[in-house]
């Protein structure tokens, strides 16, 4: 009788460990998972950070080019120049926060604010056929128009990855232990099409 009561208790143990085990197992996967998931799209604004750094280092000599043609337009250049250093700060701090939470939000407010500048540049650069045709001010042109494309492309594969991530984050069962790891949804790089549209307005032909 005391052999049969010893031998279901090691029965009783052995399912509990297994059943411990298997639990533990599941945690580690679902964890892995999220750390997969989380360093996809990090490595994905990495991708954005490397391109607006090249866009930032392209924006002030291309002001600087166009400053003896467009000796009028002082308000204008400024405007550009402030949004780009602001624009930068933010690419630092949200490069620093591994490019999550607030910090990609001013990152995306801030890229805004460098659209609608250079929007206006290059409809003021119309005006300037001396400008247009520069040798120097070409090739600027086209490196930054290149720049925008690879800035486009990144955030869109960014993008794709936050989804990924902040989906596995809502789903069963992954929904369930979120709370106890340091998870949060990561934030979409969203810029207005008509932004985009204008940063990228480039026709020097």
């Amino acid at each position: 009788m005391t052999l049969l009561f010893l031998n279901s208790i090691m029965v009783t143990l052995a399912v509990l460990v297994g059943i411990i085990i298997l639990i533990a197992l599941f945690l580690v996967g679902q964890y892995n998972g999220l750390v997969k998931f989380r360093n996809r799209y990090r490595n994905g604004f990495a991708q954005i950070e490397v391109q607006l750094k090249r866009r930032y280092d392209l924006i002030p000599n291309l002001i600087e080019t166009a400053k003896s043609f467009m000796k009028h337009e002082r308000e204008t250049l400024e405007a550009v120049i402030s949004a780009r250093n602001t624009a930068e700060q933010a690419r630092s701090n949200a490069a620093s926060a591994n490019g999550e939470g607030e910090a990609v939000g001013a990152l995306v407010a801030a890229e805004a604010g460098v659209g609608n500048a250079m929007g206006r540049f290059w409809g003021l650069s119309e005006a300037y056929p001396d400008l247009r045709s520069n040798a120097n001010m070409m090739q600027l042109s086209e490196e930054l128009t290149s720049t925008e494309n690879k800035v486009a492309f990144a955030r869109q594969a960014y993008n794709d990855s936050v989804t990924g991530y902040n989906t596995k984050l809502e789903t069963f069962p992954t929904n369930i232990i979120v709370g106890f790891f340091t998870f949060t949804p990561a934030t979409l790089f969203e810029v207005s099409e008509e932004v985009e549209r204008k940063a990228v307005k480039v026709d020097f032909s």
